[in-house]
């Protein structure tokens, strides 16, 4: 019988450690695979001294011992691809990207940078990195798949074509593009370099699991960035809940095996949109002071608040999530009094879901005593009182078990709750 691929998925707004998490259990993992998203993620981690900001590669990159794959779900720059590759000499054999996956090329980015500054303040603060729309290419059937990269000539061609058509929509907006020349040395560059990692990923995910080999599958982004299960439209262009896991790499529900959702213990945010629980006041700023919560991949400060129990419920149920990691835990150390939002107030009605719009959505909160010292720890018990009625209450608001509990970023700083996590 096939094994089945244990999954990590981004229960809020993303940044949540998913990194951390993932290289953890990728050291009993045979294969790391990214299902979707591009190289707006960030997954920062640490190992003794040494910092990895990843962006595309999957996190197992960081276990001499596993594989990873790159899966038809993710739209994938070459250019930074190849940058962040440069970190590594040992991926010969162990890096594979599907021939399935779509290409994002410098001129969307472009085309992103110049929509966001033409919303003025409606912009939706994405990360101006072509992520939209590359996914948006792909969906009006325009789009480039990275198999396309083995003929650069025949590409460059059917790209020029497509910059023809639209011309008018490219000057309009300012879009300086490449000539043909140009193109097709860029695309000649990528096929040198890339070409040996192309491959059909779904015929090699599809053989890795009939050999029960150990797989973990990879998301990117949260729940709440969701296209469909997020807060539209302040969202990415991905589904980058656990299904997605399904179309991202081509195997079926039934492929799926333990679901763990990773969760700060406070929230975050970057960009614009709703976020009920924010704070914008004095304890905010020493979340983000404490919790260093700049992005990753844009530098941008974070939106800081506290954790928010009715959008982890959704995510948890969302998601199929079977145990929650929950990271940053010494984030709180030294605060006197923490909250957590427990409902919603909304046009004057109390409510514990998220409803479909969050816009105008005020928290209630429940009040927590605070603790002194949690950095480092790696024991359960060995934790203050307090740091542990927390973590019971938030078990029973968000109805999943809290099995695992990171107490700072270093790999080792994790205490394990529940046996048989790998």
């Amino acid at each position: 019988m096939p094994s089945k691929a244990n999954l990590i998925v981004g229960l809020q707004w993303g940044d949540e450690g998913k990194g951390k998490i993932v290289d953890h259990m990728a050291q009993t993992h045979d294969f790391v695979c990214r299902f979707a998203g591009g190289h707006n993620a960030g997954h920062t981690i640490v190992i003794g001294d040494k910092k990895y900001a990843l962006h595309l590669i999957p996190s197992g990159v960081l276990n001499a011992n596993a594989k990873n794959i790159v899966g038809n779900g993710v739209v994938l720059s070459p250019v930074d691809f190849i940058k962040e590759m440069d970190q590594f000499d040992d991926l010969k054999d162990r890096l594979f990207l599907s021939d399935k996956a779509h290409v994002l090329l410098p001129y969307h980015a472009l085309i992103d940078q110049a929509k966001e500054k033409m919303k003025g303040d409606k912009a939706i603060g994405t990360t101006g990195k072509g992520i939209g729309p590359a996914y948006g290419d792909k969906v009006a059937r325009v789009g480039h798949r990275l198999g396309e990269l083995l003929e650069p000539a025949r590409m460059t061609a059917k790209i020029m074509n497509f910059f023809e058509i639209n011309r008018a929509v490219f000057d309009a907006m300012e879009v300086l593009l490449p000539n043909e020349d140009e193109l097709l040395i860029e695309l000649e560059g990528y096929k040198k370099i890339l070409a040996p990692y192309i491959t059909d990923t779904t015929q090699m995910m599809w053989k890795i699991m009939d050999e029960d080999k150990k797989i973990l599958l990879e998301g990117a982004q949260g729940t709440m960035l969701d296209i469909d299960h997020g807060t539209y439209p302040y969202v990415t262009s991905s589904t980058t809940v656990s299904a997605g896991a399904c179309s991202g790499l081509g195997i079926n529900p039934k492929d799926i095996g333990k679901v763990t959702g990773i969760a700060k213990a406070y929230c975050t945010r970057v960009g614009n949109g709703p976020f009920p629980s924010e704070d914008f006041a004095a304890e905010g700023d020493k979340l983000r002071k404490n919790g260093h919560e700049f992005g990753t991949t844009t530098g941008r400060p974070r939106r800081c608040g506290w954790f928010d129990a009715v959008a982890m419920r959704h995510a948890v149920r969302v998601n199929g999530v079977d145990q929650v990691a929950l990271m940053k835990l010494d984030i709180l150390d030294g605060f006197e009094n923490i909250k957590v939002c427990v409902a919603y107030e909304v046009d004057g009605k109390q409510i514990d879901y998220v409803p479909y719009d969050l816009e105008d959505a005020k928290p209630i909160y429940e009040n927590f005593s605070g603790w002194d010292h949690t950095e480092g720890v790696r024991e359960l018990d060995a934790l203050p009182d307090t740091a542990k009625s927390y973590i019971e209450a938030l078990e029973e608001m968000i109805g999943a078990r809290i099995g695992i509990i990171s107490t700072s970023p270093e790999r080792e700083d994790t205490i394990i709750r529940q046996q048989g996590v790998q």
